[in-house]
């Protein structure tokens, strides 16, 4: 029988080498836990908080099947309108529809920012406390979408007090109707230095201890919406002074296209999603936010789809573009600002995920089998193949049904290739 090698080190090398590194060990868990393993929407809404009701969501569904019946009546004019591949616009088409009717709207956020304005004290007293009872009877009846919250007035001086107040009106709200939902999620918006965000998370630390609520519960996105917050006084970059400002609370960083275009200088007409100045704020976004469990959120464009078809289907053919181009660079996530939006997101959403599952699919299984094939896959790019299936089932764009023909692969299996926690009976 073959003897192991010798070594030359000593043990207490090694051991002495471990307990320098316990401190670095630590910081790394701290820092970079990695994604926490649940489902990401695609899109968020905004709306004011003036115009949410509890028939919100269904009223924006039966809007955007109002334009795709207007527009594109069926698939062969839908794939005309936005250049969807002919081959995937009739199962495409049908599942657009399918989710227009079954869950139109992913993530909603109640805006008390700049789409609602400065109202008399009262008034968004009132207005804050009516949407935390239109949250509650909604989730209670289960009509809310899986994501809902409120964005708030930021934390500068003129507007601070306001915001923290509709902040506490509208938690306290929720939790004298019964709970927090599962899926509140909270936005602080025009953030342009650290002390910012972590005024926010004391915010919410505070709420926790006086209403008695585990530690840790209130989380909230970051939007990046100045240069301040891309690149701070000093030259440094400010987006990881952001994350870490939060103690553990960002929960996502979303991009502010007009607020951060215009803070460059960029005229109107030019102000868009793909704009460079775009492409580098949300390159350091994503490189500092990598492996820190804070998603990425791209923004929006305000070119809406309405008046004459022709004019309906350029708007679409530049959302559907803009949407894949997001996806291509691993902006999962963005906001939709009108209900006719909402065709093209999930056409853009379910085109890139069922174009994708045949060669995502393939890999996975021949990694598992170890196989091999035309490309040699590692155990990060598994996790990432593996994560491109979930989230294409999360979404609808993938049935649990072929995902498991494509792949040979279960849900379970799925999960254990990916960073996601397995699911709980």
């Amino acid at each position: 029988m073959a003897q192991a090698g010798g070594t030359t080190l000593a043990d207490t090398v090694r051991a002495e080498v471990g307990a320098g590194l316990a401190a670095t060990d630590a910081e790394l868990a701290r820092r970079y836990p990695g994604d926490p393993g649940t489902r990401q929407p695609v899109h968020t809404v905004y709306v004011p908080a003036d115009a949410f009701t509890a028939d919100t969501v269904r009223e924006w569904g039966d809007q955007a099947l109002a334009a795709l019946d207007a527009h594109a009546p069926d698939p062969d004019a839908l794939a005309e309108a936005v250049g969807l591949p002919g081959e995937l616009a009739a199962e495409v088409y049908d599942r657009v529809r399918a989710k227009l009717l079954r869950e139109p709207v992913e993530d909603l956020r109640i805006d008390f920012e700049d789409g609602y304005g400065t109202r008399p004290d009262a008034e968004e007293d009132g207005a804050a406390v009516a949407a935390a009872r239109t949250v509650s009877a909604t989730v209670a009846d289960g009509t809310a979408p899986p994501f809902v919250g409120i964005r708030m007035k930021c934390m500068e001086a003129a507007v601070r007090d306001r915001g923290i107040r509709t902040l506490d009106l509208f938690l306290t709200t929720l939790l004298d109707a019964g709970a927090l939902p599962a899926g509140l999620v909270l936005t602080l918006p025009k953030v342009t230095f650290p002390a910012q965000v972590a005024a926010m998370a004391r915010l919410c630390g505070e709420f926790e201890r006086a209403a008695g609520l585990p530690e840790g519960r209130l989380g909230f996105e970051i939007q990046i919406e100045t240069t301040q917050a891309i690149l701070g006084p000093d030259g440094r970059s400010a987006v990881p002074l952001l994350i870490d400002a939060a103690g553990g609370r960002a929960t996502a960083l979303h991009y502010g296209t007009f607020d951060y275009s215009a803070a460059c200088g960029v005229s109107p007409a030019h102000q868009s999603m793909d704009h460079p100045v775009a492409d580098h704020a949300k390159a350091v976004m994503q490189v500092a936010a990598a492996g820190t469990g804070v998603r990425l959120s791209d923004g929006s464009t305000n070119v809406l789809p309405v008046g004459p078809t022709e004019q309906v289907r350029a708007a679409w053919r530049l959302h559907y573009g803009l949407v894949r181009r997001s996806l291509a660079r691993a902006y999962y996530q963005g906001w939709d600002m009108h209900p006719a939006h909402l065709p093209t997101r999930y056409a853009a959403v379910y085109a890139f995920y069922r174009e994708g599952l045949g060669a995502a699919a393939g890999r996975l299984a021949a990694y598992v089998r170890k196989t091999g094939g035309a490309v040699m896959d590692e155990p990060a790019t598994a996790r990432a193949l593996s994560e491109f299936v979930l989230r294409g089932l999360d979404c609808g764009a993938l049935g649990p049904s072929e995902v498991a023909a494509a792949a040979s692969l279960s849900h379970a299996q799925l999960l254990a290739l990916s960073a996601r926690p397995p699911l709980t009976p």
